[in-house]
Order: structure tokens, then C-alpha cells, then sequence
């Protein structure tokens, strides 16, 4: 990805705007289907970081999260006691929230039983989708765009029931749109019909 070349002629969704990191992320991961349980749960946990902040914020700490928190590895982090709690709330480099630090530790151990159960958090995500991204047939334009959606409160309620938390369907729909399970790239975005040739599901919401 550092080798991305930037050429800000290029359509794309407003949210983007003209800050590298913003583009960068925005054209090779928003919306990209992810079907990696580490990586899924480190993007699941850095959307609950973000709550009440910028996602910019979060893109330029996002190395030092990654350094912080062991790679988001799951067990490591479920295995986290007080002296990794204290490590992490002196750490600047990172969003030093009391309760969301603590909540990476109950969210990777609910993420490991909910594995541990289905088999991987991969196949729980995506049959929520029955395997496929979503996406409007109408096309979205700014202002159909939703902060969240009838799905989006479902599965966050049932992430609640097993265990997580900072999963609000805000912050659920936020990630859906950021791992592919949801296709929100505005019509006008070269990323909207660099997608057009593949097979979608009808957006419910």
C-alpha cells in the first residue's frame, strides 16, 4: 500500500477528502471484502477506538495500536492483566480510554469463545450477508447513506448478547461498511464502478 499512487483527478467518496491516509485507506481497504479473523477483529476493535473521534485519528495511530496491542492477536489480548493495562493507559500512542482499553480484553475473549463456537469469526460475519457484500441496486449518493441500518442493530445486539462491547450499531455499521460486508462507495467514486462486474446482494435496509 505505500507504493499507492495518489491521483486526487480520481472520483471519489467525499468522506475521503484530500489527506493521504484518508485516500489511502479509502482506496485499497474501505469496502474491501475481509475475510481475516485477526484482521477483523483488529478493525472491529479499532472502530470502537474511534467512537466520538475522527477515523483519521485512528489511521495515524494505527501502527502504534498495532505495536500496543501485540499485533491484535486475539489470545494475546484476552490474556491481557494489569501491568498490559498500565502499559497500554501510559502509552501516547494510542487512545488512552480507560474503557476501551479494558474492553479490547473482554472483546478478544468474547471473540475467541464466539470462534471457539462457529468455527471462525469469518463465516459468523458473512452469514449475516449469506456470503456476499451488500449493496443498494439504486446506487447511494451522500445523502442515502445511513449511519445505521435494521442488520447493523441486529448484529450488534447479538455481539452485545456474546459478550462485546463499544459494538453500538453505529459502530457496527461503521465496520460493516469498512470489510466489505456492506458496499457504500458513492456512485460517482471509481470505486463504485471498479465493482460494477461483481455479483451483489440487495441492501436491506
Amino acid at each position: 500500500m505505500a507504493d499507492h499512487e495518489i491521483d486526487l483527478t480520481i472520483p471519489r467518496c467525499w468522506w475521503a477528502g484530500r489527506d493521504p491516509e484518508m485516500i489511502l485507506y479509502h482506496d485499497t481497504e474501505w469496502g474491501v471484502p475481509c475475510h481475516d479473523d485477526r484482521e477483523l477483529f483488529e478493525r472491529l476493535m479499532l472502530e470502537g477506538f474511534q467512537a466520538g473521534l475522527s477515523w483519521l485519528t485512528i489511521l495515524r495511530k494505527r501502527a502504534n495500536f498495532f505495536h500496543a496491542f501485540d499485533g491484535w492477536e486475539p489470545e494475546t489480548v484476552a490474556a491481557y492483566g494489569e501491568d498490559d493495562f498500565a502499559r497500554l493507559m501510559a502509552d501516547p500512542g494510542i487512545v488512552r480510554n480507560r474503557l476501551k482499553v479494558r474492553a479490547a480484553t473482554q472483546n478478544a475473549q468474547a471473540f475467541l469463545r464466539l470462534r471457539d463456537e462457529l468455527g471462525s469469526f469469518d463465516s459468523y460475519l458473512w452469514n449475516w450477508v449469506d456470503g456476499e457484500p451488500l449493496r443498494d441496486p439504486t446506487g447511494r449518493v451522500v445523502e442515502t447513506i445511513p449511519s445505521s441500518t435494521p442488520l447493523s442493530d441486529a448484529l450488534s445486539k447479538d455481539l452485545k448478547k456474546r459478550g462485546f462491547t463499544f459494538v453500538g450499531t453505529t459502530i457496527v455499521y461503521a465496520f460493516m461498511q469498512s470489510v466489505g460486508l456492506v458496499d457504500d462507495h458513492v456512485m460517482d467514486c471509481f470505486r463504485y464502478h471498479a465493482e460494477d462486474g461483481r455479483a451483489r446482494s440487495t441492501l436491506k435496509s
